[in-house]
């Protein structure tokens, strides 16, 4: 806003040629000039009143009560005055047209602030940077005409009284299976007291949610904490905490990990990921491995730009590295969410065009890394206003935001919509489940593989809660995936199952993994060894499981084993048995070959005697077509 304050400061001693010659309107506008001065804006309206009665021709009181009413966010008020400015005189100051079109632009009248930057674009003598300042208006008030002619669909749900309140309620993050919420509210804990920001949580409960609780401590402190993101297992946390003592900068981004229900001490992120410089609002990826966050630091494009940094295999983070100038602009970069799939991004900008303030805008990456232009999600997700932090979940379906709109309870409150299909990410779902043992039924903390089979590619490495030993990952759909999970002293555990493309996200795949001790006698079903129809050649998608079984020989020294082949009843039994005593040959090989010793390791082939399920059906001599091992001795 260029206020006329600008070009009306005088000193009330010196002469002034005002367009009234009334010196009761004169005297009446130098005396609200003083108080528009001090910013007592409602007081100078009253005086520059009695101005305009006394003359209802005097431009410049007109002008200064637009500039008031704009600064105390009246802006129909704003817009009557600076009318009546271009309506007494056209002519008056080139910039009249732009501060009336201004503020229309804000109010989301942009053909008539389209129509009013144009009449501005006529005049002479404008400063530059004005005239460019009034061109990017322009392009976004075009934007925004079409955007409002054509709406996508948007009905947001207020997520009710036991998480919004009169306070202020913002960045929602969930878990992937939309199980548990975490937000910052912002409020003042007792009277006469700063506000305060802390985390709460709640947990999903049939159509509704839990009364929100704060998490406590160690992560909620004394001073703010805010802008967190939480992996999709929800045991990491990652959050900004300001000003506290041992920090790099102003504001740096620190971790916890949760172990069952406790949240283990904060730990600063340290560089280089965090600088002498602001950095906020972190986004990690699912599995924890990739960070992205804000910040002003040097290298950046702008205001506030978006980096990447990524978890190296050392556990150390990488240098971070700017997203560059196709998300990237002079402006502010702020809010980057990164969905399950790792490739969507989802930020807010007001340096690409848009509707004006803050806009959310959609990215998704290249094949070869680079991301694409980004597209404004539209109106009405998108409004003149500020729009910030959006949350999407693992299905890509339900979008989750905070906003300040009526009917909710307070000043910001949380709501949910469902996210319209063109905006939606790849599609991807979860799976859960809790690993235990076979024996006991105790929770074990354990580590687990996830490897695409088509591509022999761990596209997840983790383990399981120490204490519940539950675990929780997303995968993309159309796939289909190896599982491995291992722990000193137990036989490690394979599976292996797909996700189709039409795969019911409400509806995602769960597992429970019995690890058995290990002892005599005990066999292990190679889930994820793969031969060529009829041949004991082993197939390529079988080398991730071979190698997690040399692992455990190499783990467990001095444990012999019998590798055991099964096949179904279909053909003869003579060459069934001959075909399962050459398959379980070729794991034995395979194994020498990775440096096992050949006295530690038997083979036998059992043909179609020893049956684990029913002949009679596809899928049961499929079960029965199988490769194990059983331990021998040295448990």
């Amino acid at each position: 806003m260029i206020l006329m304050l600008c070009l009306l400061a005088i000193d009330t001693s010196a002469q002034m040629k005002y367009t009234t010659k009334s010196k009761k309107a004169i005297k009446h506008f130098e005396e609200a000039l003083k108080y528009y001065n001090s910013r007592r804006g409602p007081e100078a309206i009253e005086i520059l009143e009695k101005a305009i009665k006394a003359d209802e021709n005097f431009i410049e009181a007109y002008a200064v009560t637009g500039d008031c009413y704009a600064d105390m966010g009246d802006l129909e008020n704003a817009i009557v005055a600076y009318q009546k400015v271009v309506d007494i005189d056209p002519d008056f100051l080139a910039t009249s047209y732009k501060q009336l079109a201004d503020v229309q632009f804000k109010t989301g009248d942009y053909r008539s602030a389209l129509s009013n930057y144009k009449v501005f674009m006529t005049k002479k003598r404008v400063n530059p940077k004005i005239r460019e300042d009034a061109e990017w208006s322009m392009k976004n008030a075009e934007f925004g005409i079409v955007a409002k002619e054509s709406p996508v669909p948007f009905e947001p749900k207020n997520l009710g009284a036991t998480v919004n309140t009169s306070n202020y309620e913002y960045f929602p993050v969930l878990t992937a299976d939309e199980q548990t919420l975490v937000f910052t509210r912002n409020e003042r804990k007792a009277v006469g007291m700063d506000m305060q920001e802390d985390f709460y949580v709640s947990y999903a409960e049939e159509e509704n949610w839990t009364q929100a609780l704060n998490i406590g401590q160690p992560i909620n402190t004394d001073d703010n904490e805010g802008a967190q993101t939480i992996t999709a297992d929800g045991k990491q946390l990652f959050f900004i905490g300001c000003n506290r003592k041992g920090g790099k900068g102003s504001c740096d981004i620190y971790m916890s990990l949760r172990n069952g229900k406790n949240w283990g001490q904060p730990v600063n992120l340290d560089s280089p990921v965090n600088s002498s410089k602001w950095e906020s609002q972190p986004s990690i990826s699912a599995d924890g491995k990739t960070l992205y966050f804000v910040s002003n630091r040097a290298g950046g494009l702008g205001n506030t730009d978006i980096w990447v940094t990524h978890l190296a295999p050392n556990n150390e983070w990488t240098v971070p590295r700017n997203l560059g100038d196709v998300i990237n602009t002079p402006f502010a970069e702020e809010t980057p969410f990164i969905h399950p799939d790792g490739k969507t991004l989802y930020f807010t900008s007001d340096g690409h065009v848009g509707m004006g303030e803050k806009d959310i805008f959609v990215t998704r990456m290249n094949p070869d890394g680079s991301w694409s232009v980004p597209q404004n999600l539209g109106y009405p997700i998108n409004t003149w206003n500020d729009e910030q932090g959006l949350f999407v979940a693992a299905s890509g379906e339900n979008a989750y935001f905070s906003s300040d709109r009526t009917g909710g309870f307070g000043k910001y409150d949380i709501y949910s919509f469902k996210l319209y299909e063109a905006a939606r990410p790849t599609r991807v779902t979860y799976v859960k489940g809790k690993v235990k043992d076979k024996v006991t039924n105790k929770p074990l903390g354990a580590e687990f593989e996830l490897i695409d089979l088509a591509t022999s590619e761990v596209v997840i490495r983790s383990s399981s809660d120490k204490i519940d030993g539950r675990f929780l990952v997303t995968l993309p759909v159309d796939h289909e995936y190896a599982l491995n999970v291992s722990k000193d002293g137990y036989l490690f555990y394979s599976e292996h199952f797909s996700l189709p493309k039409e795969q019911d996200l409400s509806k995602p795949y769960k597992m429970d993994v019995p690890l058995q001790p290990i002892k005599y006698g005990e066999k292990v079903v190679l889930k994820n060894i793969f031969f060529e129809t009829a041949s004991y050649d082993l197939l390529p998608e079988s080398q991730v499981e071979l190698n997690k079984l040399v692992a455990f020989m190499n783990n467990n020294p001095t444990i012999r084993i019998e590798i055991g082949g099964h096949t179904d009843n279909v053909g003869k039994p003579e060459s069934n048995q001959l075909l399962s005593e050459n398959r379980s040959k070729s794991v034995r090989e395979y194994l020498i070959n990775a440096g096992i010793l050949a006295e530690r390791i038997q083979f036998k082939g059992y043909g179609e005697e020893q049956p684990m399920d029913t002949n009679d059906t596809s899928e049961g001599r499929a079960n029965n077509r199988r490769t194990e091992f059983k331990v021998l001795s040295g448990e």
